[in-house]
């Protein structure tokens, strides 16, 4: 594994601390002074005449007042200019340049090196804004196009179901027409078993291109599981599967579209019935966990293979040959309308989790 590159910064280290670059001039202008004053002192010594004592005291105003000169001065000059500076910059950094840089970056001390790493941080900010501005440039084509392949697809949906409902009535007045003993009947009912099919592919269709618009209100999400396995169940009465349901306890009610989660939830629920091939179960459960709403259906079923798990979303994916691959695509974007997100956790051989999170109330930044 290649090692990680060391940051530029790390080449500039600082020689000279910024306390001894303050303490040296104050302590050389103390030992000046100092000096001076023992010079006086021993040139007046002896002496009792009253001016030779105010010349003392005055070299001693003198020189606190040089060292406390000296001292603002190196003050002003190594801390407070800049800080302002920096003080500066920031404000401008938060009308948005990320052009600003700081002179004092040259200094081989902790100022210099906290310039270095101001400049090095906005750098990095602008850097990351072109990314993200590419990024958005990229998703909003991204967008179009899928928003004009949406509306084609509409259209070509809406084509291809008027002559496909007259191929159904056509099948349907030949399958009456024939006896009882036609071996054709078989064939009819394959051919109807296809028509149903298409029909089941061109609604998922539109329900992807054309999604309808979500009725959010505050509902029992109980309830709408509930509802949801009820329908499911109907699918496994011939079948050695059992579902089970494990509801929340004083559950508050959860901002959502029933209709809209019956549909999530059947999905996934279906799913988990077509992996299973013999005896198994499923269960579906109901939590809060903070501020969300989880559902969690888990099956017993064959589970997901690990290169397709990353790709179950993706619209028109799937590996069952009667799939569509829109089902897991569109649930994951009503679910991303609600405010919330799907987590799966899957391995070959031991079940499918997925896990539907649900703000308890949608966010106003999701209210449509």
């Amino acid at each position: 594994m290649a090692s990680k590159p060391e940051s530029r910064l790390a080449l500039h280290v600082p020689v000279l601390g910024w306390r001894l670059k303050a303490i040296i001039p104050v302590a050389a202008v103390l030992l000046a002074g100092v000096g001076v004053f023992v010079w006086v002192t021993l040139s007046l010594e002896g002496t009792t005449q009253e001016p030779a004592r105010h010349v003392v005291i005055w070299v001693a105003a003198a020189g606190g007042v040089a060292i406390c000169s000296v001292v603002l001065v190196v003050l002003a000059l190594l801390i407070e200019r800049p800080l302002t500076e920096l003080q500066q910059k920031i404000a401008r950094l938060e009308d948005g340049d990320l052009t600003v840089r700081v002179n004092f970056a040259g200094r081989q001390d902790e100022i210099g090196e906290l310039g270095r790493h101001f400049n090095e941080m906005v750098r990095q900010l602008a850097s990351n804004r072109e990314e993200i501005e590419r990024l958005h440039r990229t998703q909003m084509s991204r967008a179009e196009h899928l928003a004009t392949l949406g509306e084609l697809a509409a259209g070509l949906a809406h084509e291809i179901r008027n002559p496909l409902a007259g191929i159904a009535g056509v099948i349907e007045i030949i399958g009456r027409d024939l006896p009882e003993t036609s071996p054709s009947r078989d064939v009819l009912k394959d051919v109807q078993q296809e028509v149903l099919h298409i029909k089941q592919i061109l609604s998922e269709l539109l329900d992807y291109a054309r999604p309808r618009r979500s009725d959010i209100r505050a509902a029992d999400l109980n309830a709408t599981v509930e509802h949801a396995i009820a329908l499911a169940r109907q699918q496994a009465l011939s079948r050695p599967i059992e579902i089970r349901f494990a509801p929340a306890d004083n559950l508050p009610p959860v901002e959502h579209d029933a209709a809209q989660m019956q549909q999530v939830l059947l999905n996934l629920l279906l799913n988990a019935l077509q992996a299973i091939a013999g005896a198994g179960s499923i269960r579906v459960a109901v939590e809060r966990r903070d501020a969300h709403a989880v559902i969690t259906v888990a099956d017993s079923g064959r589970g997901i293979a690990p290169e397709n798990l990353a790709n179950i979303f993706r619209p028109f994916f799937t590996t069952k040959g009667q799939g569509t691959g829109l089902g897991l695509s569109l649930a994951q974007r009503i679910v991303e309308d609600h405010g919330g997100w799907i987590e799966v956790e899957s391995q070959p051989g031991a079940g499918t989790k997925f896990a539907v999170r649900l703000p308890l109330q949608r966010p106003a930044t999701v209210v449509k």
